[in-house]
C-alpha cells in the first residue's frame, strides 16, 4: 500500500507523536483527537480572512495574527508508524475523479456517467466500488468540471478489480470510449479518510457543497491531523462536515475537506460563527504555517449523487 512519505530531513518532527481517536457523534464537545504537549485545543480550522468582528479581535495582544507571528509551542511525536496508519480509517480507499468536460458535451457526459453509476450499483462484482458523491463545480473554478468520489471498501483489492474491469470488460471499454469523447482532460487520486471525520453518509437533503483543498508542506500531515482532530467536533455539531481526506497516490500532502450548507449565506454564517468559538484563533495560528497553497470550490450535486 502506498503511504505518505515522511520528511526525514525535518529534524523537528522526529520527536512528534499523535494519538487519534475516531470522532463519535454526540460526543458533546469532548476532545476527539490528539494529545499534544503544549498545544491548546483547536476548535476549528479554516483558512479564510476573519469577519469584521474577528478582525477586531485580531488587533489584541492575544489575537490570531499575533499568535501566528509568534508561533505556538507544539510537541507532537510521530513515532515509528506511517502517517496513514495513524490518521486513517483502516482498509478503505477513496478515489477522487476530476473530469474537465467539453462545454457543449455536458449533458451527454452526465448521461453517460449516470449510466456508469447505474451499472456499478447493479453489478458490484464487476465494479466493486460505490459512489459517495458526484458534483459539478459552480463557483471558484472550471465551471465545466465534474468531481466524483468513489469508495473502495476492500481497499486496494477492490480498487484494482475496478481498474481491471474498466480496462478489460468490453462493455465498460466501449462506455469509457464514449465518455472520453466528452472530456477535455481527466485525473484521479487515491485517498484515505481521516479517522476523526468518519465515513461520508448519503443525504437526500438538497444542499451546496464546498470542497476546500490544501497543499501542505511535506512532513506536516501529522500536525495537521493533531489540530483537526481537536477541532472537528465543533463543526460536526453543526452537521455541515461531510468528509476529510488525504492523498496516497497522485500529488502527495494534499488534503480535501468537504462541507455542506443550505446556501452561500448559511456558509458565511457558519464561518463567522467559528470566529466566536474559543480556540479558533489558536487553530488558525497553528495551521496556517503548514499550508503551501489552498483553494475553495462550490459544488452542486448531480442527479445521481447519493449526496444531494
Amino acid at each position: 500500500m502506498h503511504c505518505l512519505q515522511r520528511n526525514l530531513c525535518n529534524s523537528s518532527l522526529r520527536d512528534l507523536r499523535v494519538h487519534v481517536r475516531p470522532f463519535a457523534s454526540g460526543a458533546g464537545g469532548k476532545d476527539a483527537g490528539v494529545q499534544g504537549g503544549k498545544s491548546k485545543p483547536a476548535e476549528q480550522q479554516e483558512q479564510s480572512a476573519p469577519s469584521s468582528s474577528g478582525a477586531a479581535r485580531a488587533g489584541g495582544g492575544g489575537g490570531w495574527i499575533s499568535k501566528l507571528l509568534q508561533g505556538q509551542a507544539r510537541t507532537i511525536e510521530t513515532g515509528k508508524e506511517s502517517h496513514s496508519r495513524k490518521l486513517a480509517l483502516k482498509g478503505v480507499i477513496y478515489e477522487m475523479q476530476t473530469h474537465n468536460v467539453k462545454a457543449d458535451q455536458r449533458s451527454e457526459y452526465l448521461k453517460l456517467y449516470g449510466d456508469l453509476v447505474q451499472q456499478s450499483g447493479s453489478n458490484s462484482k464487476k465494479i466493486p466500488a460505490s459512489l459517495v458523491g458526484s458534483w459539478m463545480v459552480e463557483t471558484g473554478g472550471d465551471q465545466d468540471q465534474a468531481i466524483h468520489i468513489w469508495k473502495h471498501s476492500d481497499g486496494y483489492v477492490s480498487f484494482g478489480k475496478t481498474s481491471d474491469a474498466l480496462r478489460n470488460d468490453q462493455d465498460l471499454v466501449r462506455h469509457g470510449q464514449a465518455l472520453a469523447k466528452t472530456l477535455r482532460s481527466r485525473q484521479n487520486q487515491a485517498m484515505l479518510s481521516f479517522s476523526f471525520w468518519g465515513d461520508p453518509e448519503p443525504s437526500a437533503q438538497r444542499r451546496i457543497y464546498e470542497l476546500r483543498t490544501y497543499t501542505l508542506k511535506p512532513g506536516t500531515l501529522i500536525e495537521w491531523g493533531n489540530h483537526w482532530a481537536r477541532a472537528i467536533h465543533l463543526r460536526k455539531s453543526r452537521e455541515d462536515g461531510v468528509g476529510g481526506f488525504f492523498t496516497q497516490i497522485g500529488p502527495l500532502y494534499i488534503v480535501h475537506h468537504i462541507w455542506a450548507y443550505a446556501d452561500l449565506e448559511a456558509r458565511k454564517d457558519a464561518r463567522d460563527a467559528a470566529w466566536s468559538s474559543p480556540g479558533w484563533d489558536d487553530c488558525v495560528a497553528n495551521t496556517v504555517p503548514l499550508i503551501r497553497e489552498m483553494n475553495s470550490r462550490i459544488l452542486v450535486a448531480n442527479s445521481f449523487s447519493p449526496l444531494k
